[in-house]
């Protein structure tokens, strides 16, 4: 299922949302996270020990449920196959960093190298599943 251009909107003008992942246990964990849409793929930046990480490694899934700051609300909850990306996470973490820092562009990328040596790696969900949606009108 792709993400409508108002879902979109909505999603590229709130940088954080609630990522959830399910634990070894069966469990869900959730985690606060910037992130940053490419189409139908939403990114997030993190260090390849931490548990959303391993969690999406295990199971292949993730959601990111986003909400808005003001009432009503609005709110989106997407989810879909997950996996976490190892190489060429330069581009793609410059990305989130543009996110991140409230950037126009996105800042020049680290080397690959610093980046595999801190542990970074890109946690990539393709959209396959949009909804709940609360407060998002078509145009």
């Amino acid at each position: 299922m792709s993400i409508t251009s108002e879902i979109a909107a909505f999603l590229d003008s709130h940088p954080v949302g609630t990522l959830a992942t399910v634990s070894r246990a069966g469990r869900p964990r959730q985690s606060l996270v910037y992130y940053t849409r490419v189409g139908d793929r939403l990114l997030v930046s993190t260090l390849a020990q931490r548990w959303k990480a391993r969690d999406v490694e295990r199971s292949g899934w993730a959601s990111l449920a986003v909400r808005g700051n003001e009432p009503p609300y609005p709110s989106a909850t997407l989810a879909g196959a997950a996996s976490i990306i190892r190489e060429g996470v330069g581009p793609l973490t410059a990305l989130v960093a543009q996110r991140v820092m409230g950037l126009d562009e996105a800042p020049e990328p680290q080397p690959e190298e610093a980046l595999a040596a801190a542990g970074r790696v890109i946690l990539a969900i393709d959209v396959e599943q949009v909804g709940p949606v609360s407060y998002i009108e078509a145009a």
